[in-house]
């Protein structure tokens, strides 16, 4: 890796703004030096429109499309990942990249903040030096904090957030999540997801806020921690452009309908009649256009199928012109851009070209196209060039994407503004994510008063998932999948309990003696995993494993109560375990601060969580979904005990 530009107040060293001279001289000669946006014009001379800062938004834009050529607008719409050119960044100035992204673990050596400001800068640099000197846009996975930064804030995930009923507190969370985000570099989150999950099965579901569509509209207020005032704080350090996803239909596709590798779910097909279709699944895309003005869409890997011309022709949802342009663009209103998911148009018909082609008729505005950027802009030249893709459906795209990158500020201030990089991971950041995950636990039962639990009881806890903060984390933590084990700082739910009862005995697989306790507290749960390698039938099921079943069994029925907590993406079949338990807690995705969990069982915080999905009695009673006729889960949507402080 090429070492990063050294810096100084978020600049590189020796980009200071330029002399009045330096400015005039660059005009005549038709160049303008990167930076030149932020220097007053020299007497007589006026900036290029598009560089006037004083100018409206659309005038800027209008200005610069004007001056780009073919080459330099599919450039825009094109976007790579950093580990494709970080080896050779020249490649950002001669293909005149419009966006680089880091998908999930792709991260600097060190993980810090500084060395991912750095970083981002560097390869900022490199699109100043173009001929405009059009900065780029930095996209990162920040679905439950900057969660590819080793020691930022990691928030429970969606599902948890949809079961505090907490508006306010999401939006908190999640401008925590952009400050720390931006802060380092990136400017451009891909969240939040604003799926409706109408089943459990599917390994996205917790990045869902639950299965009702109203509940997860409640919770769009996500948007505005992200953007702020709808895109007009955009500029500020605290602030990045959001990105609502996946549009359209993706936590309701058919089991058994995905053609991606061995996916059961994800990716599959959304079999629908256009009302379903949208009072649930286009519902929260409404709200968010139209109440939170989202800066950018990404679209489905899935499919529709409309049940009214007869099942058997699912569309991919990256050529549906129907929905993005005619529905999504012109109905419903949306004026920011939409940007494909990782490759998505390789799972079109036909050869690069005719999916290129189609993905840009039906609405498409950038590509991410990680490895195949070259190729990506070779071949919509060429189908630009032939005829076969309108120039005004090009000047659509570009015109999106650089009205974004105006309401950014990033022509005035491209490098990474720093002032806030010490808040990342900060205590105070921490403290609302501990009172995130307290808000966000589900009590299911408790019986004879086991909870709260007092802190002079002699307490036994059993179970992997008590002591390890990668499983409490869950995918989407510094990698892909995330992982087991001490991958990031926090605090486990074990040394929650612990902080509150110092003598408490733990015993992993519940082998140690059980004799003299008063209380027995076993967690069980799932490991780490993302989108469909998650899904049931591919290798997961929602039975609980054969290790947490054991350990239930061995405290549950040798210490006087027993309590047990899930940490988990998803409801698991508990039918079985539930009658052993005096008392039952959903915990869900924690993140990186397991003390929330034990400030509700000792009673320093309310339970006050609500299921945002419903809980099946069996795997086979899923789909199972508020609303259904002969609804009969074994926890019904919303349920939740309250107990006090």
């Amino acid at each position: 890796m090429r070492t990063s530009l050294p810096t100084t107040a978020g600049r590189p060293r020796g980009r200071t703004l330029l002399g009045a001279a330096v400015l005039a001289a660059a005009l005549t000669a038709g160049a303008v030096p990167a930076g030149a946006a932020q220097t007053a014009p020299a007497a007589g001379h006026r900036p290029l429109p598009y560089l006037d800062a004083r100018l409206p938004v659309e005038q800027r834009v209008r200005d610069l499309l004007g001056r780009m050529t073919l080459e330099e607008k599919v450039g825009q719409m094109t976007q790579a990942e950093r580990n494709a050119v970080d080896g050779d960044r020249a490649q950002i100035t001669g293909l005149g990249l419009g966006s680089l992204l880091s998908g999930g673990g792709s991260t600097p050596t060190p993980n810090t903040p500084a060395a991912w400001a750095d970083m981002v800068d560097a390869y900022q640099q490199r699109a100043l030096d173009t001929r405009l000197h059009i900065p780029l846009l930095y996209g990162v996975d920040s679905v439950h904090g900057h969660g590819n930064l080793v020691g930022a804030t990691v928030f429970p995930h969606n599902i948890a957030m949809g079961a505090t009923r907490d508006p306010a507190l999401v939006e908190q969370a999640e401008r925590i999540t952009a400050t720390e985000t931006r802060a380092t570099g990136p400017q451009w989150v891909f969240a939040p997801c604003v799926c409706v999950a109408r089943d459990d099965r599917w390994g996205r579901t917790y990045e869902s806020f639950g299965e009702d569509p109203a509940l997860v509209s409640r919770m769009e207020t996500a948007l505005d921690g992200f953007q702020g005032n709808g895109r007009s704080d955009l500029a500020r350090p605290d602030r990045v452009l959001a990105t609502v996803k996946h549009f359209a239909g993706d936590g309701d596709t058919a089991y058994g309908s995905s053609t991606s590798g061995s996916y059961t779910l994800d990716q599959g097909v959304t079999v629908t009649d256009h009302e379903h279709f949208r009072t649930v699944d286009l519902a929260p895309y409404v709200t968010a256009v139209q109440q939170h003005h989202a800066g950018s869409i990404m679209p489905s890997f899935s499919s529709v199928d409309w049940t009214e011309d007869g099942v058997g022709n699912p569309v991919k949802m990256s050529a549906n012109k129907e929905l993005l342009t005619d529905v999504l663009k012109q109905k419903i209103g949306f004026d920011g851009f939409l940007i494909s998911d990782w490759e998505a148009i390789h799972q079109l018909p036909g050869d690069y070209a005719a999916q290129v082609r189609t993905a840009v008729d039906a609405g498409l505005d950038m590509f991410m196209e990680p490895y195949s950027a070259p190729q990506f802009e070779q071949t919509l030249l060429a189908e630009a060039r032939a005829g076969r893709v309108p120039q005004s459906r090009i000047d659509d795209a570009v015109r999106r994407i650089l009205r974004a990158k105006f309401e950014l500020g990033l022509f005035e201030h491209p490098f990474t503004d720093r002032r806030n990089a010490g808040t990342v991971g900060s205590a105070a950041h921490r403290a609302v994510a501990r009172r995130a995950v307290a808000e966000s636990q589900v009590l299911l039962k408790n019986t004879g008063h086991a909870l709260p639990l007092k802190a002079n009881q002699k307490i036994y806890v059993a179970g992997a998932n008590a002591d390890d903060i990668g499983n409490q984390a869950g995918g989407w933590t510094v990698t892909w999948q995330g992982g087991s084990g001490s991958t990031i700082p926090g605090s486990t739910v074990l040394q929650g309990i612990r902080a509150a009862a110092p003598a408490t005995t733990y015993s992993r697989d519940a082998s140690a003696p059980t004799d003299g306790y008063d209380v027995g507290v076993v967690v069980i749960g799932e490991t780490p995993y993302a989108e469909g390698v998650g899904d049931v039938g591919n290798g997961h099921t929602l039975a609980i494993s054969a290790a947490d079943r054991a350990a239930v069994d061995r405290v549950c029925g040798t210490i006087p109560t027993c309590v047990v907590l899930d940490v988990a993406g998803r409801p698991q079949i508990i039918t079985d375990e539930l009658p052993k338990t005096d008392a039952f807690v959903m915990s869900w995705l924690p993140g990186s601060e397991g003390e929330g969990v034990a400030d509700v069982l000792f009673g320093k915080q309310a339970f006050t969580g609500k299921l945002p999905v419903s809980w099946p009695r069996s795997e086979a009673q899923e789909p199972i979904n508020v609303g259904d006729r002969n609804y009969d889960p074994l926890f019904p949507f919303g349920y939740g005990l309250t107990l006090h402080r």
